[in-house]
């Protein structure tokens, strides 16, 4: 049973995406090289079964858009398909929001934030109803869950036994604090009274990537709400289900109209709409760093809104020569392959050293060729699809690459089944730091294992990297990993562990892996502003 709860407490916490913009080395080189690789592919397989796929047990009501407390049609009339990544067939067609429906969903958090009753709530009610909310999400654990499978790809129990009760964790982490935000009585060098004032920012843009919806939902809303604002909120395309499912129940348990608003549609379009908003007070985003670069572009362009950015990583996992080997290849293979690859933290950098480094790499090859992969309503299947053909196809040519630029496959390399996004789980040994799969997001199932001689080598290849968001160190020294922890310039480091996500501990990255923080105290400043109130005093007894 203990057991049982550390691997779900190690589940319980991983986070994000959206597309990442393919690198031009990745475009095909021709027929002959495909060719050449596509015959090197064919020597490796991981024993799986896709079979027909089950009926999910759960129904979609909810495919409009949500502004103002009421479901309504896209004002374009326009809907999109939300695709089964099991077998690429339409789920539903969902309501395609864009700039006007923005300029909608913005004027009613305005209304509900100027004239409404939220900002002026106690903030005992505002917890109270965020902790109703939360019973309902116990209460509806398996629809929602059941929801995000069938919209995400990912396994069943990933979602009703650790996503989901991490979602109604986190809302009642933040309904914690909403009676827990105060100023300052500061001291001044006169007779002043000077009170420090911490307001709500007002409008939140916010926009929430595809890879972990709900717990997306909570990182960004949670916090918002707690602290008094009003939120417009656009929903990755690739999954919009769970968010209108839940911003539902939310408003089942007590929250006003226009306190949150739902658009769903493309970033082109209403993400766009979103971040250059005049009427927007802030800005929240998950997702790529080149996306990341536009919102915070648009965002200065127009009214110079304050924005947050959880963005893109390329983790090294360091696996040192005193590590328990049998462990440690447990624990890389979950920080890689976890959530199908679709992790922004995932330990994409998998660095072992040379002395245990043929040991590792054979038993990471049996790992993976015991991973379960198959269709994720299933008892029993660690893996998935990816979350649709664009990823999916973009996972191949990666692997193509690695096999291209000298990698040695050692297991995996192909999709798995015959429909659906599957995806073999993949292992590359011999991975050089100027390699594209050591150097470039992928976003999926495959692990690429790099070889070091030293503490200092492997410090400096880690940090060699545009991105700065997690480490992973495997050592029973003590001294290397207080080196480690310290030496590596990123924003969290697991030591002996990866993917611990409390609600209590903020996430967010170095570099171009973002700016700000997700979850604990730090993500509140998010939504705060800071003011002073100066006050002269006559004849005070003190000061």
């Amino acid at each position: 049973m203990a057991a049982r709860r550390a691997v779900s407490s190690l589940l319980s916490r991983c986070l994000y995406a959206s597309p990442k913009i393919l690198s031009p080395s990745l475009l095909p080189k021709g027929e002959r090289a495909h060719g050449a690789a596509a015959g090197i592919l064919q020597r490796f397989s991981t024993a799986v079964a896709i079979e027909d796929p089950v009926a999910p047990p759960v129904q979609v009501n909810y495919t409009k858009l949500l502004i103002d407390g009421k479901f309504v049609d896209s004002a374009s009339g326009k809907t999109f398909p939300t695709v089964d990544p099991r077998t690429g067939e339409v789920i539903a067609h969902v309501a395609e929001g864009d700039a006007e429906d923005i300029n909608r969903a913005v004027r009613a958090a305005r209304k509900a934030f100027d004239e409404g009753p939220w900002p002026k709530m106690t903030a005992y009610e505002r917890s109270r109803i965020l902790l109703r909310f939360a019973d309902l999400i116990d209460k509806h654990n398996d629809e929602l869950a059941a929801l995000e499978t069938w919209d995400n790809g990912k396994p069943y129990e990933q979602a009703a036994k650790v996503e989901v009760p991490m979602f109604s964790r986190l809302m009642r982490y933040y309904a914690g604090w909403s009676d827990k935000i105060h100023g300052l009585i500061v001291p001044a060098d006169g007779p002043h009274h000077v009170q420090v004032l911490h307001e709500p920012i007002g409008v939140a843009g916010q926009i929430i990537p595809w890879n972990f919806p709900l717990l997306m939902f909570a990182w960004k809303v949670g916090p918002a709400l707690a602290c008094g604002n009003t939120i417009v909120l656009k929903s990755a395309e690739q999954t919009p289900l769970t968010a209108l499912y839940a911003a539902k129940l939310l408003h089942e348990a007590g929250l006003p109209e226009g306190v949150l608003n739902v658009v769903s549609g493309f970033g082109p379009t209403a993400g766009a709409a979103l971040a250059s908003h005049m009427d927007v007070d802030k800005v929240a985003f998950t997702g790529s760093t080149e996306t990341g670069k536009i919102i915070q572009e648009l965002a200065a362009r127009s009214n110079l809104k304050p924005v947050t950015l959880e963005l893109g990583g390329k983790s090294p996992f360091i696996i040192m020569d005193d590590a328990n080997i049998d462990h440690a290849v447990e624990l890389a293979h979950f920080a890689l392959f976890f959530n199908q690859g679709q992790c922004c933290c995932a330990g994409s950098r998998t660095f072992v050293h040379e002395k245990v480094y043929d040991e590792f790499v054979e038993k990471s090859k049996a790992r993976a060729l015991k991973r379960v992969v198959g269709d994720p309503f299933k008892n029993g299947v660690e893996q998935g699809p990816q979350i649709d053909d664009e990823q999916f196809s973009k996972v191949l040519r990666y692997i193509r690459s690695g096999v291209d630029s000298g990698a040695t496959l050692v297991t995996g390399g192909e999709r798995a089944g015959s429909k659906g996004f599957y995806i073999q789980p993949t292992v590359f040994s011999d991975v050089k730091d100027n390699m594209v799969i050591a150097q470039e997001e992928i976003f999926g199932p495959v692990q690429s294992i790099l070889k070091f001689k030293d503490l200092n080598e492997v410090i400096q290849r880690a940090n060699a990297t545009k991105y700065g968001l997690a480490a992973g160190v495997f050592t029973n020294n003590l001294n290397t990993a207080n080196t480690l922890m310290r030496a590596l310039r990123v924003g969290t480091v697991w030591i002996n562990c990866f993917d611990v996500f409390d609600a209590a501990i903020p996430f967010g990255g170095y570099k171009m892996s973002g700016v700000g923080r997700e979850k604990g105290i730090d993500s509140l400043k998010n939504y705060l502003q800071v003011k002073a109130v100066v006050t002269p005093l006559r004849n005070s007894a003190w000061l």
